[in-house]
């Protein structure tokens, strides 16, 4: 009997592992109809009939972000926002840049994994593991790789003396992304005082400070 119950528990548990990312697809492409009115979890298919090339084309991506913010970084996203080819695809991308000392600050994919692939300068990168917190951190030069888990806070910050390029795939066609000082003291409505003073054991003035502040928004 301790077989079997061991066997369905296997089971269960790979089940719910087939469902953790975005589903594969059941016909060759799905183009995202982004003028559907219709609320599905994903996005409904265009007509296939009146499918053409254009949906699977984006262009623009050798282009620099402006990196002209607080956080002297920017995020390019190319998802299935602004190329509805990648509907039920489960991947997307993005392009980072990074001014001189630019910050990609801590944030989560909650819906995918990343890998990062440096073009130009030097990165600091690390990313942060569930309770309880372990920090793995690489410095990353010019054709240097580095993966952040799903879901796991991450960052990337610019220590080299030149702009900084990078390109990430996401495993995920909209991989959504919740930066944690935003989300924390930017959300609207803002969150209760008292449970951010006991989070952070911080003083309520610097709780009222924090949320005084613009945060930037660098996707």
């Amino acid at each position: 009997m301790a077989s079997y119950v061991f066997a369905f528990v296997v089971l269960v548990l790979a089940s719910t592992q087939a469902f953790a990312s975005d589903p594969n697809q059941l016909q060759d492409f799905c183009v995202a109809d982004n003028a559907a009115k219709v609320f599905v979890n994903g996005v409904v298919c265009k007509d296939p009939a009146i499918v053409n090339a254009n949906d699977f084309f984006f262009a623009g991506l050798d282009k620099p972000g402006d990196t002209n913010n607080a956080l002297g970084s920017k995020v390019t996203p190319v998802n299935v926002n602004n190329l509805p080819g990648l509907n039920t695809l489960g991947i997307s991308l993005v392009r980072i840049d990074f001014a001189r000392h630019g910050l990609n600050p801590p944030h989560t994919h909650p819906r995918a994994t990343e890998v990062l692939t440096l073009l130009q300068g030097q990165l600091h990168v690390g990313f942060v593991t569930s309770n309880p917190p372990k920090l793995f951190t690489k410095i990353l030069n010019k054709g240097d790789v580095f993966v952040f888990p799903q879901g796991l806070i991450h960052f990337q910050l610019n220590i080299g003396h030149e702009n900084a390029v990078a390109i990430a795939g996401l495993s995920s066609q909209n991989p959504g992304v919740v930066t944690i000082a935003n989300a924390v003291f930017g959300s609207n409505p803002a969150i209760n005082d008292d449970v951010l003073e006991k989070a952070f054991q911080i003083d309520k003035k610097i709780v009222d400070y924090l949320k005084s502040q613009f945060w930037t928004d660098n996707n």
